[in-house]
Parts: structure tokens; sequence; C-alpha cells
């Protein structure tokens, strides 16, 4: 991040901006300054940040974004100059002061070999999801929040064939998938502007010629037509899901999907998607680093046992921990 893309109202916490190291910033109403690296949160006590200051920041921001931030809209989330997440919450939500967490961009373009040196998966491990995925075969990455699920995404998705056309669709962009075939495209949700939410852009993205679909993360009303581009000539695809663990991640979708569609059955929409995702890769993190932990084979599913019908390919305990 360089010095240019620092708006001036942050200097306080450069330092830890221009830190390639830290990966998430924390500035609590306490005025007290946190930020997390490798995977670990420590207190930065150094950071003396005026409230006042920090709060017509974050509005210049609000303005320059065409959004507001004021008391009827107490909450802010912005992608700065570098591409970096920030998500702030004034008074009277929270009290006395603005809280501030920036979710950091790294410039650095991370390979499988990189995810292979800092143990998140094993040289075998990374040969056989590139095998699948340039198979064409329809992945869901599962994790938690800061588990690492878009990096693991981004680097995935360089075994897809150098022919293939992909669509990108993302809540804020952060993917940068290295293909000569990419149309990458950004909800507009928070501004004046007209919406275009998740579901309104994967619907026109089925009309812009897509072999494979690529989705930062599956988490509403989009569900269902994800699911419908699956079992309609688009597999081959990937996403991320918010989940506790790999089988629950396809719980997680089945309930998203009925989420806007009461009137389907939860067997007729897990009997989908058992025929639809062919693997769930489960990615967690441990202080120092995040491991691939689990990764399961779907095989269909049993509509009499009302259960999911998996191989479990991969666990971490198999692997060097």
């Amino acid at each position: 991040m360089g010095f240019e893309l620092i708006l001036p109202f942050l200097r306080p916490i450069e330092p830890l901006l221009l830190d390639e190291s830290v990966s998430e910033i924390m500035g609590n109403p306490d005025a007290t300054w946190w930020f997390e690296r490798d995977g670990i949160i420590r207190q930065e006590g150094t950071i003396q940040f005026d409230a006042g200051r920090l709060r017509t920041g974050l509005e210049v921001i609000a303005n320059q974004l065409g959004k507001r931030l004021d008391e009827d809209n107490p909450l802010l989330h912005a992608q700065l100059p570098d591409g970096s997440r920030l998500a702030a919450v004034i008074p009277p939500v929270v009290r006395p002061a603005p809280a501030l967490t920036i979710r950091k961009f790294t410039s650095r373009r991370f390979t499988v070999d990189d995810l292979i040196a800092r143990g998140t998966l094993t040289p075998a491990l990374a040969d056989y999801l590139s095998e699948q995925i340039s198979n064409g075969k329809t992945l869901l990455i599962s994790g938690g929040t800061g588990t690492g699920k878009t990096t693991l995404l981004n680097i995935l998705a360089h075994a897809i064939p150098e022919d293939e056309r992909i669509v990108v669709i993302e809540d804020t962009s952060e993917l940068r998938i290295q293909k000569p075939n990419v149309l990458a495209v950004e909800c507009q949700t928070d501004t004046f502007k007209a919406r275009i939410s998740f579901d309104d852009l994967l619907k026109s993205a089925l009309r812009w010629r897509p072999d494979r679909i690529i989705l930062g993360e599956v988490r509403g009303i989009e569900a269902r037509t994800l699911l419908d581009s699956f079992n309609t000539g688009h597999s081959g695809s990937l996403a991320t899901i918010h989940a506790n663990s790999a089988e629950k991640a396809l719980h997680r979708f089945a309930n998203l999907v009925i989420r806007s569609h009461p009137q389907t059955t939860f067997t007729d929409t897990e009997a989908e998607i058992g025929d639809a995702v062919d693997f769930v890769v489960h990615i967690e993190r441990k202080p120092g680093r995040r491991v691939i932990r689990e990764v399961l084979a779907l095989r269909g599913y049993d509509r009499d046992a009302k259960r999911f019908l998996f191989e479990p390919v991969f666990e971490v305990e198999h692997a060097q921990t």
C-alpha cells in the first residue's frame, strides 16, 4: 500500500496500514486499537486518534462514495483506494466514539506454493483440487470470517483452463483472477444510485455466456439462482459460504435457498444441491495460520434418510500439523 493511497484522516494508523503482515485493523469506541497478524489479535497501545476527526473523516469518505453517514444512517461499508474494506459505525449505535474495522487488501499475488509453505494444504491436496477444477467440478469453499476463503478461491481458480470464459460476482471487489477472458462485476447496494444486488448480477451473468461463474459469497436470495445455474449447464463454478464445517455448509446453502423460496421443501432443495455440488472445501483459522480442515466429495442425496451422501477425501488429522 503506497503512501499516496492513505487517506489523510487515517494517518494515526499509517504504520499498521503499511505493514504487509497486518491483515486487519480494529478501532473500538473506547479509543483502543487492535490489529491482526498471522491470525493473532494484538493491541497497539501507541495510537492516539481524535474521535471528532475520525468521524469527520468517515463522513468525507461516505460523501465521496455517494453514501450517507449520520445518526439516521450510522453504518458505513466502503472500499479504500487500494481495495481494502472499511466498516464503521458511529454514535448513537456505539458510544462514546466511532468504531472502525479495516480488512486490508494485499497486492501480493499468493500462489498455491505459498499456501503449501504456510501449511494451509498439502502438495497432494493442491494437485487433487486443481485437477478437479480443471475437469469442471463445482466447488463450495466454506469457513468462518477471516479464514482465507477468498484467498483460497483466488488461488484455486488458477486451475481453470485458459480458454474458458469466467464471470466473477462480488459484493466488494477482492478477487484478482488472472485469466484471459474474465468479466468481473460488483454489487451496488449501498449508494444513492440504483440498487444492483448479487441476485441481479447473477441473473444477468447467465446471459453473459459464462463457462464458469465465481461468486464471492453465497449469503442471500442469490442462493436459489446460483443453484439453478449449477443445474442448467454451469457446472465447474466456484463460490464461498460462511459455515463451521463442510457438511454444515451444505445445510446452510439449502437454508439460504429455502429462505427466499419457502414453497420448496428441504428434501427437494438438498437433493438438488447433492446433484449440483461436487466438492466442499472447509478452511479454518488456527493461531498463526489458516488450514484446510476437510474436503468432502458429494455423491448425491438420500431422500429416505434425508441426508447428503459424501465421501471425506481429506481431513486435517491426515495432514501434518
